[in-house]
């Protein structure tokens, strides 16, 4: 490994070579603006598939093209530009907001999922015309349309969708808000439904081992998601949703330009099910009751002449659940055995402040500091198991960027302070402690976009439970030719397993909790170390007039050490350290291609190869389809003068069949076989979109109705010793129907 740093490093003298490239940058045109970058921007050729974004100060390298001569540049909330280039020059362009332009500019509508050719990291970007392919209502309901990410139910009681990716659940993702550490502790089950889908602006879905600049617990990858701006985001937005199955939501923006340098945003949002839905006849809810209120104010701060720029936020949130039997009322029942129930309230609170500073004189150097604190406060009860947590988590990331050289050579340098606090009671038992870690790191990135980039960095941590370790990541990116592009990657990922917090399904059920640790200071567990490796593959096509993509990828995540929550014995589940191998294998092929002017095709076959060495032997990893295939075919009508148009979605995943845990100890009834069967979910939705302000959707989800049989495993005798709703491989609740409307100003 050393070797090959060393290599890669000796050659960058060779690498960095004249190429023929636009370089450049992307500025908002303000009075007096001269250096403000526009991060994130869309810089690419007309018809082609050569594109890049725009680095966090605005600045750009694109290869130039001589085929092409028409260079787009867009920004959400602003006019898209058309630039005519016909030789490799520097480019300073400024974009005018959206009100301010009158002039009619040549444009190009840019996919919903996007995916770079040049970047060494294997990104998908997912933007809001992606998200609105379906409700949507929270961030753990954005995932459906993409085939990057799985969704999964985690018990047949909560109704929470559970994210995974290359085989691994959300736990081993690094999930992000504008790249501050968001759903990880006490948030880990539920904190992806605190998100709702409308303040969300763009997903990043990167496969891997993410960035040392993030941290070092990222194991399969990262999710980092990017909220609206107050500046660029309407001024009023109002989004209503309503089931038959009782959830109603509403969902209200109303940003403001207070001043020249001063924007803020206020964001609501409410959701409420009080409709009691048992359509198995279980005698158990199939989906909760509840009320969420979520609120959220954005300030975002810019000043030109200086270079600086800056974004606060306040969140507050208060969420109610109520799961259980039909029949079960809190205030007479609760801690009984009248009727079995549960009841789960989340507090939280959040603040962050991200800082950025450009220098004037030096356009493609910057200073950035991003600091956040939240307290999160849950308590729940399961039937007769209790369980309540406090987090209080403070983060802190000091980072420095510039060049050596000339733009094809970038770093990052920079300082991360982290602490959380943890008041964790299971029942009478109480967990709680402290983790503390400071931390720096280095990112040295090399690009000349015709051929290959890369980027390695190194970070060390001291961290008061886990030690002092090193997390080194390499990624790398080569085109040997046009439109294809091979990336690999390595890295190494270390975190500290919250084991209740991120398994909370398991109180729902009669089994024991065993905890099989020594004297280590996080629930006598060590912390979980793993090397993730793997490459990708993705190269770009024109048939029939029409373009397209094919990507191949494969994945492999080795655990050095492991929390391995054992569930081969009905009667309870064990924790405790990996003894042997435990070894993630992915393998993802998906095909990409518009079909027609307007209809858009994307599949992908996945199949995953995990397996771990239990006490009772080596098996696959529980409750996971080895074999699952997507497709959705998309459709957008020709817009009038008055933006006016249709969209229809249409969405399936079929899984294969799923290894279930060990039943053959239980009674005949309650056994179930050593394999789920196949089924296929269908997901539909239709937009009318009537002018550029309102539009209307209808759709539904598990069109094929298709239910789990026995999902709460002895319904009949929840506070008998056989009792267990985490056996959980398909959906509990059938076809559902959903409508909606969106205006905007």
């Amino acid at each position: 490994m050393k070797n090959f740093f060393v290599s890669m490093f000796l050659w960058i003298p060779l690498l960095a070579i004249s190429q023929n490239n636009i370089e450049g940058m992307v500025m908002e045109d303000n009075p007096g603006n001269k250096q403000l970058g526009l991060a994130g921007a869309n810089v690419y050729w007309l018809n082609s598939q050569t594109g890049t974004i725009t680095n966090t100060d605005g600045s750009f390298v694109i290869p130039f093209k001589k085929e092409y001569n028409q260079l787009v540049i867009s920004y959400v909330g602003f006019e898209s530009d058309t630039l005519f280039i016909d030789s490799p020059k520097k480019v300073s362009h400024w974009l005018k907001p959206s009100n301010a332009l009158d002039e009619v500019v040549v444009q190009k509508k840019r996919d919903a999922v996007q995916k770079s050719y040049f970047s060494p990291q294997n990104v998908v970007t997912i933007n809001s015309a992606e998200l609105l392919k379906a409700a949507c209502c929270n961030l753990s309901e954005s995932f459906e349309t993409n085939p990057a990410i799985d969704v999964n139910f985690s018990d047949a009681l909560t109704g929470t969708k559970q994210i995974q990716m290359l085989g691994l659940t959300s736990p081993y993702l690094l999930i992000t808000q504008e790249n501050i550490p968001m759903v990880r502790g006490a948030s880990q089950a539920y904190g992806l439904t605190f998100t709702p889908g409308t303040w969300v602006e763009s997903i990043q879905i990167t496969k891997g081992a993410g960035s040392v600049v993030n941290g070092y617990e990222s194991i399969s990858g990262q999710i980092n998601t990017e909220l609206v701006k107050p500046l660029t985001d309407k001024a009023l937005f109002v989004n209503g949703y309503a089931n038959l199955n009782g959830r109603l939501e509403l969902n209200t923006h109303l940003n403001e330009k207070l001043t020249d340098k001063w924007s803020t945003g206020l964001y609501l949002h409410a959701n409420r099910r009080d409709t009691k839905e048992d359509n198995n006849g279980d005698g158990f809810l199939d989906a909760p009751l509840g009320n969420q209120i979520n609120v959220l104010n954005r300030w975002q701060y810019q000043n030109p002449s200086t270079g600086w720029v800056s974004f606060i936020n306040l969140r507050f949130l208060n969420d109610d659940k109520q799961l259980g039997q039909t029949n079960f009322v809190p205030s007479t029942d609760k801690f009984t055995t009248n009727s079995w129930g549960s009841e789960i309230n989340t507090r939280r609170f959040d603040t962050s402040l991200k800082l950025g500073y450009v220098f004037p004189e030096l356009p493609f150097q910057s200073l950035g500091f991003q600091t956040a604190y939240n307290i999160h406060k849950q308590d729940s009860y399961f039937g007769f198991n209790e369980y309540n947590i406090d987090h209080e988590s403070i983060y802190s990331n000091l980072l420095f960027n510039s060049i050596i050289g000339d733009t094809k050579s970038k770093f990052k340098t920079g300082l991360t302070f982290a602490y959380d606090g943890y008041g964790e009671m299971v029942n009478t038992q109480d967990y709680s402690r402290v983790d503390k870690s400071i931390g720096a790191f280095f990112e040295y990135s090399y690009d000349n976009l015709k051929e290959l980039s890369f980027t390695a960095g190194i970070r060390v941590d001291n961290h008061n439970n886990l030690g002092t370790f090193v997390t080194p990541r390499l990624h790398a990116r080569y085109m040997p030719w046009e439109r294809g592009s091979f990336r690999a990657s390595l890295g190494r990922g270390k975190r500290a397993a919250n084991i209740f917090a991120e398994n909370q399904q398991l109180f729902a059920s009669s089994r024991q909790i065993r905890v099989l640790g020594d004297n280590s200071s996080i629930y006598g567990l060590d912390p979980e170390d793993a090397w993730n490796y793997g490459a990708s593959y993705i190269q770009g096509f024109s048939l029939f007039g029409r373009t397209g993509d094919v990507t191949l990828d494969y994945y492999v995540t080795n655990f050095k050490n492991q929390v391995v929550v054992d569930w081969e014995n009905p009667m309870e589940v064990s924790f405790y350290n990996l003894e042997g191998k435990s070894l993630a294998k992915s393998f993802q092929f998906e095909i990409n291609y518009n079909v027609l002017k307007n209809l858009e095709l994307r599949t992908a076959y996945k199949y995953y190869d995990v397996e771990t060495d239990y006490l009772s032997g080596t098996l696959q990893k529980p409750l996971q389809a080895q074999h699952r295939f997507f497709a959705n075919l998309g459709y957008t009508s020709l817009p009038k003068e008055n933006g006016a148009l249709w969209r229809m979605d249409s969405t399936l995943h079929s899984l294969g069949k799923q290894r279930l845990p060990n039943t053959s100890s239980s009674p005949e009834e309650y056994q179930f076989g050593d394999y789920s069967s196949p089924y296929s979910l269908m997901n539909a939705q239709l937009t009318r979109v009537f002018n550029d302000n309102f539009e209307i959707y209808v759709g539904g989800e598990n069109l094929t109705s298709f239910t789990q049989e026995n999902a709460v495993v002895a319904s009949d005798n929840p506070f008998g010793t056989n009792f267990d709703t985490t056996m959980i491989y398909a959906p509990v609740m059938g076809r559902m129907f959903y409508a909606g409307f969106r205006y905007k100003l």
